[in-house]
């Protein structure tokens, strides 16, 4: 979607589709004459948040999309449902571009540009189309670009600027979550990250297999040596802010597919494994976010990619591997993977001394059964960066949940013949995952967010949903300045 500013009068509009409340509505149909009609289209229509109305009228405007609900005080959580049922309603007219009147919406504590965020946010989600392997693919939404109708564009730009970087973002991140696992391995994951390289301010590199066992990472070779496809380490430098200034983190777990391992998944649902690399997704599309809008900070992002699969070369539980902090791990249970791709990628990022660290994981069923869909679950040993990813989410719309990293959960891990186990038993599974992972940062504020159930939805609405990018990038976009 490609989305831009106009402050042109009602009268000088040419579209084929101008998205309103319904006072504005009535202002515009006795601007252009069509007073008559509009009242007789729309005199059954229930003016209610959850309703919509298309009006079709000669002329340069050819329909007046009514947003219902739109014209009393919303609150921030109000208005984004409104404008995302209007969403929808405008991605299945077959028009390639429409104008949006947001300014008549009134949503207490936001400003034009907060409201235009969650405009661009939730058009950008209702556009998506996934069908690049169907043999006749649906007919696609034709909507390509959008045009909000502000009364003042003075400063404005930036944030248009940026919902069309997370608009990218969100569109990468969601694309790869849901290609099919015989094309999605760590090779193509890869393949994606090293495109980043043709922008100027960013390196890509990576280390293969044999760099890996040379670097002692053996919690990570533990799970890529299970499968004949390479795992690999994928390193992305975005260089915008100062030279020598610290870089913020995001390491993502790219586990392509995931079978469990020797502690086989059952069957069903076993598809959905192909959406284990969520973080991996997401954090390739927050960075592509930021890439494109060109954000003043300096970026290292880091992708464990492999895939757990069962083989003769693949872990048993009751292993013991060296990880590449020198901590030794006993697996007790191979399907918990993601923990020690993820371990090996923390001590090898902080070789690039970042001040932030943040993790993303489909990490845990158990965050699914605690949280849901609804939030992610969000872990950090310092409050106020827990704080500033919490505050993200809201002005977002991309929550997430703190939850307890305390030290009485980290007993569970013991192990009686390593350092320690890989899980710590059904209670918690959640936290002391997290806390699995909080032993291999030291010395630096980190966040890990558990997306195992906002990464992805299953059931008829399966697929990708591109979060927690837009949580991310607001983070960021705050963080630049």
């Amino acid at each position: 979607m490609k989305y831009s500013l106009t402050d042109d009068a009602v009268d000088d509009l040419s579209t084929p589709c101008l998205v309103v409340s319904l006072a504005r509505a009535k202002v515009v149909a006795q601007a252009l004459d069509e007073h008559d009609l509009f009242a007789q289209a729309s005199q059954d229509f229930k003016d209610d948040a959850d309703q919509t109305l298309t009006v079709h009228l000669p002329g340069k405007i050819s329909r007046l999309l009514v947003i219902g609900g739109a014209d009393q005080v919303l609150k921030p959580e109000e208005f984004r449902k409104l404008i995302s049922g209007a969403a929808r309603a405008l991605c299945k007219l077959p028009i390639k571009q429409a104008v949006v009147a947001l300014e008549a919406c009134t949503v207490s504590d936001q400003t034009t540009a907060e409201k235009l965020q969650s405009a661009m946010q939730s058009i950008s989600h209702a556009a998506y189309r996934y069908t690049k392997h169907k043999s006749k693919p649906a007919k696609p939404a034709t909507l390509t670009a959008i045009k909000f109708l502000v009364e003042h564009k003075k400063g404005l730009s930036p944030c248009v600027k940026q919902g069309n970087a997370l608009d990218a973002g969100m569109a990468l991140s969601r694309d790869l979550g849901n290609e099919p696992p015989n094309i999605c391995n760590p090779a193509y994951l890869l393949s994606q990250a090293q495109q980043f390289a043709d922008h100027p301010k960013v390196v890509v590199s990576y280390l293969d297999e044999k760099q890996m066992t040379a670097a002692n990472m053996g919690a990570f070779m533990s799970v890529s040596r299970g499968s004949d496809v390479p795992g690999y380490m994928i390193i992305i430098e975005y260089k915008g802010g100062k030279p020598g200034d610290a870089p913020i983190a995001l390491v993502g777990k790219g586990i392509t597919f995931d079978t469990g391992g020797i502690s086989l998944k059952p069957p069903p649902g076993m598809d959905e494994m192909k959406f284990d690399m969520g973080g991996a997704a997401a954090v390739l599309g927050a960075t592509e976010a930021v890439i494109a809008a060109g954000l003043k900070l300096n970026l290292i992002t880091v992708v464990a990619a492999a895939e757990n699969m069962p083989s003769g070369r693949a872990s048993r539980p009751g292993d013991i591997v060296t990880s590449a902090s020198g901590k030794t791990i006993e697996i007790l249970n191979t399907d918990a993977e993601g923990r020690l791709v993820l371990c090996d990628a923390l001590t090898h990022v902080q070789t690039f001394k970042p001040k932030t660290i943040i993790d993303v994981a489909t990490l845990t069923g158990a965050c699914v059964v605690a949280l849901g869909a609804h939030a992610s679950g969000l872990y950090a040993n310092n409050q106020s960066l827990a704080d500033d990813l919490l505050k993200a989410g809201q002005a977002s719309g991309d929550k997430a949940w703190q939850m307890p990293l305390w030290d009485e959960y980290h007993s569970a891990l013991q192990s009686n013949f390593a350092d320690m186990a890989n899980v710590g038993g059904r209670n918690a599974g959640s936290v002391t995952a997290a806390c699995f992972l909080s032993e291999f940062v030291k010395d630096v504020d980190w966040a890990h967010m558990d997306v195992a159930g906002s990464a992805f939805l299953g059931g008829a609405k399966k697929g990708a949903t591109g979060r927690p990018v837009p949580l991310l990038f607001a983070y960021l976009c705050e963080k630049a300045g």
